[in-house]
Formats: structure tokens, sequence, C-alpha cells
């Protein structure tokens, strides 16, 4: 065989070897990228699991609900659908007593109530439907619906059961006495209901130009209601950033 025909030979035998490599190469790099993928989205798919629809991202969003700017961070605001800028009926955050603060990584437990943990304060904002809060209500409305004498709580606090006829059988009034104030009241639930509930405990105030906000609040807490009514307050005045 002359050396012009063994080259050719030889190249004709290299050719299918050289295209074959190529063929491997690209099998094994789509399988890397397709491995990189699988373990980049595993990652996503569990820290989505793990955050269980809460964020620990600080971002500051300025929600608009009639004449009033409400400003509070990511992490304090309840649902994923909320935690945008712009104007809403309703704004829903969420507070760890007592730093009343919003979910970071060190507070999951608490805030997805593990083992029974009971710390978690719901806030709702919404324009005013009634031209008194609840306190304001008390003499004018729930004075005729209670049974009394009532029964004494913590801190100072009596709990009158309701009127079977009133609407809120499964409720008691959990009311104390202010100097200088109208009283503190609280609704509360009874029975299994309360039970099942990981903020049993419900009351109104009015703030802002127009506003009322709504906080729940696990029943245990009942014990430091001054304390409690103090810093939701100041929370919620701290994040009103008009119609103060």
């Amino acid at each position: 065989m002359n050396g012009t025909a063994a080259a050719g030979q030889e190249k004709s035998i290299r050719a299918p070897d050289t295209a074959f490599l190529i063929k491997v190469f690209y099998v094994f790099a789509a399988l890397a990228l397709l491995s990189m993928l699988i373990s980049f989205g595993g990652k996503l798919l569990g820290r989505s699991m793990v955050m269980a629809g809460h964020t620990d991202h600080t971002t500051v969003h300025e929600i608009v609900i009639g004449n009033n700017v409400i400003s509070a961070p990511a992490n304090a605001i309840r649902f994923e659908a909320s935690r945008r800028d712009g104007v809403a009926e309703r704004l829903e955050l969420y507070l760890r007593w007592p730093d009343m603060r919003g979910y970071t990584a060190q507070a999951h437990a608490d805030f997805n109530h593990a083992a029974g943990s009971r710390r978690i304060i719901f806030l709702s904002f919404e324009e005013r439907m009634m031209s008194r809060d609840m306190s304001g209500r008390f003499e004018p409305i729930y004075r005729s619906m209670i049974v009394t004498p009532g029964r004494p709580g913590p801190a100072q606090l009596t709990f009158y059961d309701f009127d079977p006829k009133s609407g809120y059988a499964d409720e008691v009034l959990a009311v104390a006495e202010r100097r200088g104030a109208d009283p503190f009241v609280a609704r509360c639930l009874s029975g299994a209901s309360a039970e099942a509930s990981l903020a049993p405990c419900e009351r109104d105030i009015h703030l802002g130009d127009g506003l009322s906000l709504t906080y729940r609040f696990p029943a245990e807490l009942l014990s430091s209601w001054q304390a409690v009514d103090a810093a939701v307050l100041a929370t919620a005045v701290q994040y009103l950033q008009t119609g103060r």
C-alpha cells in the first residue's frame, strides 16, 4: 500500500472517532447542565417550601388606603400578593410579640406556630366603617348586649358573657377601665373555637385619616393587654406615613 492510500485510510478511521467524541462531549455537557438546573430548581423549591409563603426581605412597600400611606417592610406583610406598592382596600400584616417585627429565619418556628407557639399578632388596616372604635362602642352598644355581673380576669380585666340573643354567643367581652380614656375592650372567642384559633382575641382602634386597625392576638397576651395595645399602636403609627 502506498503512502497516499495509507493516509486516506487513516483519515477515514479518525473522522468517525472525532465525531463520536464530539457527540459524547455534548451528551455529558447536556447532562451537566440538566444536573445544575435540577440542583438550582431544587434549592429554589426547597427554599419556597421552607419559607411557606413568608419572606425575610425587608424591602419597604408603600400601600395607599384611602387618604393614608402605609410603609411596611415585606417581611411584615402577611400575603405575597400584597407585597407591592400601590392602592389597596385592605392590608394584612403579622408581627411577632414582643419585638413587633416581621418574619425572620430565627423566628421561623413562631411564624409557623411550631409546637403550639402562639406569639403572632395579626393586623388589618382598612378604611373606617364605624364612627366609633371598639372602646367607644362599649357604652352605647356592648353594654346592653352583655350579661352582668362579669367575672374577674388578669391585669384588672373583667370578662362578660354575651346574651345568647346578641349574635356573639360563642364570644366573651374583655373589659378594663382606663383613667381618662374609654375602657380597653376586646372580643374573644370562647370554648372549642378559642382553642382552635391562633389569635382568638380581637380589638379595633381608629387612627390616621379615616383608617381602622383591627388586630387579633393570642388569649395568652390578655394578661399583658396594656403593653400589647401600646406596642400595636406605636408600630402602626410608625408605619403610617400620612394621616397620622
